[in-house]
């Protein structure tokens, strides 16, 4: 099986907790020894907003709010990437990505430009690669009929198509965006079909799960 895993900067910590890398790195280690390939997004959560929230007060432009937030996911990609065979850069293009991927069976990156945010860069690893599954290990345990965070009466939901998700996560791109899934992203997936799992990250394991076809988190499809 190809999948895509997308990890929240938000769940690796700020900054990254080296049990929780390890954690991830364990797992994807293990789905290659069981024949899966693994493309990795890895995002770079409460750090991006941070460099994001200073860009934004030192007047600079959306378009380099974005940039140096990329930097952020992309120094946490390598975090990843080292941890789970010494590889020291990471690309920085689609390209890039499935070239490596077409190597070695995993491959890990960042962000990519801005105006994207890493779970676009997910839905468009996984579009090109023609993945059989992309999972997105969040702070959250699914997809909610509204914000959890705001709303005490938001529902979990079990399994939803593209078109429900669209209405609940739609909407435009801003720097910092913290979606459980990125507009942008919706309208990637809505497009490639991709089915989508979207689970709590704080236990690497359940990635597993939803690659095994175990029921947990969101299902999208």
């Amino acid at each position: 099986m190809k999948a895509v895993l997308r990890i929240g900067g938000s769940v690796l910590g700020s900054p990254p907790s080296a049990k929780v890398v390890s954690a991830y790195a364990d797992v994807v280690s293990d789905l290659n020894s069981e024949g899966h390939s693994v493309g990795v997004v890895v995002g770079g959560g409460q750090v991006s907003r941070e460099y994001i929230k200073s860009a934004s007060e030192m007047g600079l432009s959306p378009y380099q709010q974005d940039t140096v937030a990329i930097h952020a996911s992309r120094l946490n990609a390598r975090l990843v990437a080292m941890k789970l065979g010494g590889v020291s850069s990471v690309p920085t293009s689609i390209d890039g990505m499935l070239q490596r991927l077409a190597r070695n069976r995993v491959a890990v990156m960042g962000g990519l430009k801005p105006g994207i945010t890493t779970d676009t860069v997910a839905a468009m690893v996984a579009q090109r690669w023609r993945a059989d599954i992309l999972v997105k290990a969040s702070d959250q345990n699914g997809i909610y009929t509204d914000d959890p965070r705001t709303n005490k009466k938001a529902r979990k939901l079990d399994k939803i198509t593209y078109e429900k998700m669209k209405q609940i996560l739609g909407g435009t791109h801003r720097p910092g965006i913290h979606s459980i899934v990125d507009p942008v992203a919706v309208d990637h997936l809505i497009e490639s079909r991709v089915r989508l799992v979207v689970l709590n990250g704080s236990d690497a394991k359940g990635v597993i799960k939803a690659i095994h076809g175990e029921k947990i988190g969101t299902v999208v499809s």
